[in-house]
């Protein structure tokens, strides 16, 4: 059963990310973070939806989810290296190793909660839900590979703060090709996003991408 605590969670989450969501670019290259800068990535690469049953005024299903992209992955390093007070060359190894990952799938880290505990393990073939990695341009791709989190720890809760007791987590992947050797994001696409679908509905995260030339990071 939902706890009633569940939508003051939805209410801080809201407040961290504000009413206007941030556009992104996928660009790599060299950033120029402090560790303070964290917060601000995080809300850039997060977004935050809920299904609504109207018939039960009930969320069938909120979903939190930041994708791990190259400028989330420097800015959480830069943060984690502060925190840990890592030397210069473990920080710079930590940063070579992550960045590279980024490169291998397209990751996010998700938190969820429904009106069934049991339905919203993503990870089990009795989940009440799929989710598809999609696109404007028509794409849809099933996961790689899901990672449940069955207890966070203080990385979880620290450096993803919509983490709380009441919510499954996960990491999903997706590769960033298809079989046919197409990406899976296209690079034209205006937006990409997270598809969660079941017999309770659907419900849909997205991504908006900056036009190129547009500047940003």
């Amino acid at each position: 059963m939902m706890d009633r605590r569940l939508p003051l969670a939805a209410l801080v989450l809201l407040a961290m990310c504000g009413c206007a969501e941030q556009k992104i670019s996928l660009a790599a290259g060299p950033r120029e973070y402090v560790p303070n800068d964290y917060t601000g990535v995080l809300k850039r690469w997060t977004r935050n939806e809920s299904l609504i049953v109207l018939s039960e005024l009930a969320d069938a299903l909120n979903v939190t989810a930041t994708y791990e992209s190259w400028d989330f992955r420097w800015a959480y390093v830069i943060r984690y290296a502060a925190d840990y007070r890592l030397t210069i060359d473990q920080r710079r190894d930590l940063l070579e190793h992550t960045l590279h990952n980024s490169q291998d799938d397209h990751e996010f880290y998700v938190a969820l909660y429904g009106t069934n505990w049991r339905w919203t393990d993503l990870s089990r073939p009795t989940s009440a839900w799929i989710v598809r990695l999609i696109d404007d341009q028509g794409n849809e791709t099933a996961p790689a590979k899901i990672e449940a989190i069955p207890k966070p720890g203080p990385l979880e809760f620290r450096y993803f703060p919509y983490t709380t007791v009441w919510r499954r987590v996960f990491r999903i992947r997706f590769p960033r090709q298809s079989a046919d050797g197409r990406p899976t994001i296209a690079t034209n696409a205006q937006w990409f996003g997270l598809r969660f679908a079941g017999a309770e509905g659907n419900e849909e995260l997205r991504w908006e991408m900056e036009r190129p030339g547009a500047g940003g990071t």
